[in-house]
């Protein structure tokens, strides 16, 4: 088995783990700076940014499972950058023994519903472009796919948080913020079971679209208010959203609004999510980011959480 992961980043390199005890694992970056560090993870590196490199193209030729975390571009026309890239290598024979495709993508495409519970059969009525583009770019790799003859999973994947991206860590650092009066809920995702869920669609070679998430649709402020309580801290105070200062993007985030159910990954992948709460999953976590943030090593995975 040796497993391409194309942007190999905060979730590639949780997937690459993952699979690394199966076989081979190869990643991409765009920032070839960041390359040396995937190697020392034990990841095959390559800079990708425009176009495939000699060496890549060479390795191509063992590469049996290939995984794209990379998003549409966040500019118009919003197309998917590896599309252009690896769609002619595939259809060229370039990748012969090719078994099994991963698509990652977000359950975003589902849009709003009204806080209802949903699935993979519910339909996708986003209105928000960036979403409108990842469900285009679902169509595209599954045509891949099909045209290739080999099953592609469509994993949409739920807010992602971990270790440097959580509540924790943003409490710690003083920029966490409670809004309320939006409505909005959700599911997420610790990136250590989106590795599991996509090792496991991997090794089996199955295909099809998977919600991956977790089993607690909730509202973002609950997660902040649990985060400080884990701490021993006041939350901060309330603000109204209608008063809140957001960009346009996230001020569109919280008008969509869905329970998001993974019966289906759990069946399909016999998956059991060793963190099926943002209580569990942040409760895990903390001893990480208190150490973290106590020697001053947030480094540059400090990013607020969803």
């Amino acid at each position: 088995m040796h497993t391409l992961i194309l942007g190999c980043g905060f979730s590639g390199t949780r997937i690459a783990r993952e699979l690394a005890v199966e076989g081979r694992v190869s990643g991409t970056r765009r920032d070839g700076a960041v390359l040396e560090g995937l190697r020392r993870q034990g990841v095959e590196a390559f800079a990708l940014d425009g176009g495939v490199s000699e060496a890549l193209l060479e390795r191509l030729a063992t590469v049996t499972h290939l995984i794209s975390s990379v998003a549409p571009s966040r500019e118009l026309p919003l197309d998917d950058p590896m599309l252009p890239l690896f769609g002619p290598l595939v259809a060229a024979g370039a990748l012969p023994r090719l078994a099994w495709i991963g698509y990652l993508s977000t359950i975003g495409v589902y849009g709003d519903h009204a806080g209802e519970w949903i699935d993979e059969g519910t339909p996708c009525r986003s209105r928000q472009q960036r979403s409108i583009a990842r469900l285009e770019a679902e169509g595209a790799w599954r045509t891949l796919g099909d045209a290739a003859g080999v099953p592609i999973a469509l994993l949409r994947l739920s807010g992602i948080y971990g270790p440097g991206r959580n509540a924790v860590r943003d409490a710690l650092l003083g920029r966490a913020r409670v809004l309320t009066g939006h409505g909005q809920v959700f599911n997420r995702i610790h990136v250590d079971d989106l590795a599991r869920a996509v090792a496991l669609s991997a090794k089996g070679r199955v295909g099809g679209i998977l919600n991956v998430t977790d089993d607690t649709p909730s509202a973002p402020e609950d997660v902040v208010r649990y985060a400080h309580t884990l701490l021993g801290l006041e939350p901060p105070p309330a603000i109204a959203f209608d008063e809140a200062e957001l960009s346009p993007m996230a001020r569109s985030f919280y008008g969509e609004r869905k329970r998001v159910s993974n019966a289906r990954s759990k069946d399909a992948l016999g998956l059991r999510y060793a963190y099926p709460s943002y209580r569990t999953g942040l409760e895990a976590l903390l001893p990480h980011e208190l150490e973290q943030v106590s020697t001053g090593r947030e480094g540059d995975d400090a990013h607020p959480s969803v």
